[in-house]
């Protein structure tokens, strides 16, 4: 396919050899092979139904908690974060989990959830943009200085340990605002391309600009999110990629470096697409097993008698937004005596809602709602 200039490579004073971003979007971009523009008709049929199904689910914001932490989860490894999915929500909920990373996780969380009530009254923009960043990083453990909501006023890199041995060197500070500018012009750029191309590039070109010192590739991956709503392909961020960018990491930093640096815009494009097909199917399917999953164990609870029924569908509820619990959160978040909560999760496990987790002697024992936390792992 056709190479086209992202970046041209300048020499700094230091020496090194920094990639500023030619004007964009460069005409040459629209010009898709048309396999790629049925493969964008594809993915956006896809994102279609996907919302239309999510839409009709029962208690759709305690499914989307357990969405937005599949990606928080999957986008915080992609960078080195060693918590699990399983950890960060044992950490949300105050049980006992790696808290130390899961505290990347949750403050991911955070962002997601300001970015969510934000863009209700805000557009995306430079300004909504750091504001983003600084939910994400301030408090947060970070790898860098990472200035928590401003752009950055140093020359960062990526790869290597230092600029004279960087897989990729961005754009200096100086010269980064009209590279920021022709970018938020393009978030309302509604007439070039298709939505899901237009979100496609913009990612790419976000992470080519790479604005902060830290904490760049979460912040990117986040305002995926965001675009496929604010573009009207989805009613509500059902839609993460993170974690079909972390099953294939390499190829995603491949693809973004050869689109920063080797000029194959389209080879990232397909790869961003393929990302988008496989992962709404994915969703789809996680959609129809939850609902199923629900309307299963509901039908188990009702069928109990009156006073065991309404105990246990207080802590259901409960259990789609947290899905690992202890007596202890139990009690908290029902008002049970500790007896009681316990009768609740005996009675779970005996209808297989509930799995037992720790299997060691412990006064407080985590339970895990097997069958509804494993539809949304891979």
């Amino acid at each position: 396919m056709k190479k086209i200039d992202i970046c041209t490579k300048v020499k700094q004073s230091r020496g090194y050899m920094a990639s500023v971003p030619n004007p964009f979007p460069n005409k040459e971009l629209f010009a898709i092979p048309q396999n790629l523009i049925n493969k964008a008709g594809e993915a956006e049929r896809l994102l279609g139904k996907l919302d239309g199904i999510t839409q009709i689910l029962p208690n759709m914001e305690f499914f989307l908690r357990m969405f937005l932490y599949k990606d928080a989860t999957s986008s915080s490894q992609i960078e080195g974060t060693q918590a699990t999915m399983a950890e960060a929500l044992e950490a949300s909920a105050g049980i006992d989990g790696n808290q130390t990373d899961a505290s990347d996780i949750n403050f991911y969380i955070k962002a997601l959830n300001y970015g969510m009530e934000r863009l209700k009254v805000f557009p995306i923009s430079q300004r909504f943009i750091r504001e983003l960043h600084k939910k994400l990083m301030q408090g947060a453990r970070a790898t860098h200085f990472s200035n928590p909501g401003e752009f950055r006023t140093s020359q960062n890199w990526v790869g290597g340990i230092n600029l004279n041995n960087a897989s990729f060197i961005p754009v200096p500070p100086e010269e980064m605002k009209n590279n920021l500018d022709d970018f938020e012009k393009f978030l309302y750029d509604n007439n070039s391309t298709l939505p899901i191309i237009n979100i496609a590039y913009s990612h790419a070109q976000f992470e080519t600009i790479h604005p902060f010192l830290d904490g760049n590739g979460r912040t990117g991956r986040m305002l995926i999110s965001f675009f496929l709503v604010k573009r009207k392909l989805l009613e509500k961020p059902v839609l993460f990629l993170s974690s079909f960018f972390k099953q294939h990491k390499k190829t995603y930093y491949n693809k973004l470096h050869a689109y920063q640096d080797g000029g194959d815009v389209f080879g990232w494009l397909e790869f961003f697409l393929d990302g988008v097909i496989a992962t709404a199917k994915e969703s789809v399917e996680v959609s129809k097993k939850i609902r199923s999953i629900r309307d299963e164990d509901m039908g188990k609870i009702q069928g109990l008698a009156k006073r065991e029924s309404d105990s246990g569908m207080k802590v259901i509820k409960y259990l789609f937004e947290n899905p690992i619990v202890t007596t202890k959160s139990i009690m908290r978040a029902t008002g049970f005596t500790r007896a009681g909560a316990q009768r609740v999760i005996d009675r779970f496990v005996k209808l297989d809602i509930l799995v037992e987790k720790t299997k060691e002697i412990n006064y407080d024992k985590k339970y895990l709602y097997n069958r509804y936390f494993s539809a949304f792992l891979d």
